[in-house]
């Protein structure tokens, strides 16, 4: 999208002690009781997702009813470890608070980057009675109440609690939403089993109804970074599933190497997809893997990502805040993918998260729900209410920070990177905006539909407010100030959004 505004602006060149998680989560809950913050309010069951969604959105999203009658389909990516609770504790002292975004949490082993994680999914109350299921069926009320078809699900392993929360899931979304698709995804980076073993898994997993079948029956086996095992291995696996369970399977495997791998999986594969790009400036690379799976006669899922920023490995990618979430949908949709995968759902250890969480809210969420609905009907949403949504880091991208050894380094091939905050609004008609960062005031005119405007990074809050005819149409506040001496190095863009004003202090 060209950026249409009046005026352009050069581009230049946290704490996370308990007491002030404490408050924050107290705040949100406290919102969110009575407005249902982040507990995804309404099912796929009756088309009433869309009702949920309303208020919050620039736009009306279609039905779910009118979105799942289309062939194109959005999976997201969910990922295991990372469910809304994992002890069902209040959410100042629960086990993320306690040992992920700590740096002396898990007896230390994440001291030396300040904390295994940078950002939680949002808090939730404790639940009586069986918790883990009532947190699942949440979570796929949510995802349906984006739009999104069902989740790619990540199986780390065949055993233990990774599997067990496999298996949960799935009957979550059975008992929550029949029309919920849940797509088997070995996790070959992780999993080291045998092709009788792991076929015997697929299978047990692939008799539950959510399962993701073809209108053929086939059941879709996509394993992660497939190329882990030869074809042939692959092969052992889908004969296996055949043969001795009685499994039809359509193979779409993802690929971190899709050129070097497609000539050598064509023949055993149903479609193709990559893992895919975390920056802004190398996503051209989709449009030549559509073609590359369109000249093998393959099916074309596309990834779809916010961002990458990794902690633990010390590394991330430049995503050029909101640049590579709108710049891989829109590739999605010029080059034709057949599906999507948003990568992912809630790998908070990777910053990838869709999700709705404490740091983002339902921002990158909200925004892909527009192009998803364009994706999957082909036309895109009439801007009906006003909305802005900001984005920015929390700190300048050269800030190190006190809690870690080594300062993270850009991915190789990455954009440079930028201290920037990006002001995205979705229009209805023309408007004014008033911007504040830190000691910075912009004010500037924008056109009706979907806009964005960049400006430098500043310590302090930010605001954006729209006015026209002198009122005030739609207003977003951040929720966490800029600082240049920063406790920990936290290289994720931080998101708001004014349709939803309880996510905001």
């Amino acid at each position: 999208m060209k950026n249409t505004t009046a005026r352009r602006h050069a581009l230049p060149g946290r704490s996370r002690r308990r007491a002030g998680l404490a408050a924050l989560v107290g705040i949100l809950l406290l919102v969110g009781a009575g407005t249902g913050l982040g507990f995804g309010a309404g099912s796929g069951r009756d088309g009433s997702a869309a009702a949920a969604a309303r208020d919050p959105l620039p736009f009306d999203l279609p039905s779910t009813e009118r979105l799942r009658s289309s062939d194109r389909l959005v999976f997201a990516h969910y990922f295991t470890p990372y469910p809304l609770s994992l002890d069902n504790r209040p959410a100042d002292e629960d086990y993320y608070a306690r040992n992920y975004l700590t740096a002396d949490g898990e007896s230390g082993k994440h001291a030396a980057y300040g904390g295994l994680l940078r950002d939680r999914p949002l808090p939730v109350e404790p639940a009586s009675g069986d918790w883990r299921s009532a947190h699942y069926r949440q979570e796929v009320r949510t995802a349906v109440a984006a739009g999104i078809d069902g989740f790619s699900v990540d199986l780390l392993s065949l055993e233990g609690p990774n599997w067990e929360r496999v298996q949960l899931l799935m009957r979550a979304a059975r008992e929550e939403d029949p029309g919920f698709r849940i797509m088997l995804m070995p996790d070959m980076k992780s999993l080291d089993a045998d092709p009788a073993t792991l076929a015997r898994a697929l299978a047990e997993l692939g008799a539950s109804p959510n399962a993701h079948r073809l209108d053929d029956g086939r059941l879709v086996v996509s394993p992660f970074k497939a190329e882990e095992k030869p074809a042939g291995w692959w092969r052992e696996v889908l004969d296996t599933l055949r043969a001795r369970h009685g499994v039809r399977t359509a193979f779409v495997p993802v690929f971190l190497d899709l050129t070097s791998h497609a000539a050598e999986f064509a023949p055993l594969s149903y479609g193709f997809s990559t893992w895919g790009s975390r920056s802004h400036s190398t996503l051209g690379h989709y449009s030549e893997h559509a073609e590359l799976a369109r000249e093998h006669g393959k099916l074309w899922m596309q990834p779809v990502a916010v961002q990458d920023a990794r902690p633990n490995q010390g590394v991330y990618d430049e995503a050029g805040n909101t640049a590579t979430l709108r710049g891989s949908w829109n590739h999605a949709i010029e080059d034709g993918a057949d599906w999507v995968q948003l990568t992912t759902w809630n790998d908070y250890s990777e910053s990838t998260q869709f999700a709705p969480s404490l740091h983002n809210g339902h921002t990158y969420l909200d925004v892909s729900s527009y192009y998803l609905a364009r994706f999957k009907t082909g036309s895109w949403p009439r801007v009906v209410r006003d909305t802005v949504y900001l984005t920015h880091r929390v700190q300048p991208h050269g800030a190190r920070g006190a809690g870690r050894a080594e300062p993270m380094r850009l991915r190789p091939g990455s954009a440079p990177a930028r201290d920037t905050v990006e002001v995205l609004t979705f229009l209805a008609g023309p408007g004014a905006v008033d911007v504040t960062v830190g000691d910075l005031h912009e004010r500037f005119t924008v056109a009706a539909g979907v806009r964005a405007e960049l400006l430098p990074l500043r310590p302090g809050r930010t605001t954006a407010e729209v006015t026209r005819g002198g009122r005030a149409t739609t207003e977003a506040v951040t929720r966490f100030a800029v600082t240049t001496a920063p406790e920990v190095q936290d290289l994720q863009y931080y998101g708001v959004t004014g349709g939803r004003p309880a996510e905001q202090p």
